[in-house]
């Protein structure tokens, strides 16, 4: 009983530290402004329309949710930090889109078995630390037949490669936890869902950014606007040689990725398949 219940004790603290970490910044800022073209690809992808019961799994502001509802479709749109959705809300409005918003553990969805025609994440269930746990609980929801759509960095990706940087920088994982993003890796993903579902199709894409002029534009903006960055400097805030080396690795970072003029390619893994 007891390692039941610390076991439970040290998972709630460590999800109170997600919502906390994705609260701090401007993550919608991030969503509207550097990557505002994902959500709508994987709608598309998915081929979510009129009639369609849609799950937004870690949902953010909204990148997909609100696509999707502009289709016609039924959206529900869920996250573990609800001070994301004020600003979804907004932008929903301002769209004309109608969708409902709830909190929710992408390892511990608040829904009946088979309740949706489609599933969709957009490099959002990708940071749910138990893979398998969250991978369950999005093919637990779908009914059979429906199509899971799934959007997330690779690990060999810019953003994959920022995470990688931020690393040594950061306190350690708790036992568990696994990267975000191997849900990149199509090898990993197959093992998560690749027995569960039919006709999966994996394909490799870019995101071409071009909103910072310099590799310390990006830095500075991930700095104030990028929940993960903010907490990996807090981290170290205390040590100005370390915050130094940080701001110096990912200026480099950023450099060796650009093509020119600030001009860099986000790579990113696009999913679509059927529940078995």
């Amino acid at each position: 009983m007891t390692d039941i219940s610390t076991t439970h004790d040290a998972d709630r603290a460590l999800k109170a530290k997600h919502r906390a970490m994705w609260a701090l910044g401007n993550y919608p800022a991030v969503a509207t402004q550097v990557i505002a073209e994902l959500g709508p690809a994987l709608v598309s992808a998915t081929g979510i329309g009129p009639g369609d019961r849609v799950l937004d799994i870690a949902a953010g502001s909204g990148n997909a949710s609100i696509p999707a509802a502009l289709t016609g479709a039924t959206v529900v749109a869920t996250d573990l930090t609800p001070e994301l959705f004020e600003v979804g809300r907004r932008d929903a409005d301002a769209a004309g889109a109608d969708l409902d918003w709830q909190e929710a553990d992408a390892e511990a969805l608040p829904f009946d078995d088979a309740g949706f025609d489609a599933v969709i994440s957009c490099v959002g269930v990708m940071f749910a630390p138990h893979h398998r746990a969250a991978a369950d609980e999005l093919l637990r929801v779908t009914r059979p037949g429906g199509r899971i759509g799934l959007l997330s960095w690779t690990p060999g990706g810019f953003i994959g490669q920022m995470f990688a940087t931020m690393k040594p920088y950061a306190p350690p994982p708790p036992p568990g936890a696994q990267p975000p993003p191997l849900w990149g890796d199509e090898v990993h993903l197959r093992e998560l869902i690749g027995d569960r579902v039919t006709d999966l199709q994996a394909r490799t894409e870019n995101l071409r950014v071009e909103c910072f002029t310099t590799g310390a534009d990006f830095r500075d903006f991930f700095k104030s606007a990028y929940g993960p960055t903010i907490a990996v400097y807090r981290n170290i805030a205390d040590d100005h040689e370390r915050v130094a080396s940080l701001d110096r690795e990912l200026l480099e970072l950023a450099q060796r990725h650009d093509l020119g003029g600030g001009v860099m390619d986000w790579e990113y893994l696009l999913v679509t398949a059927q529940r078995s």
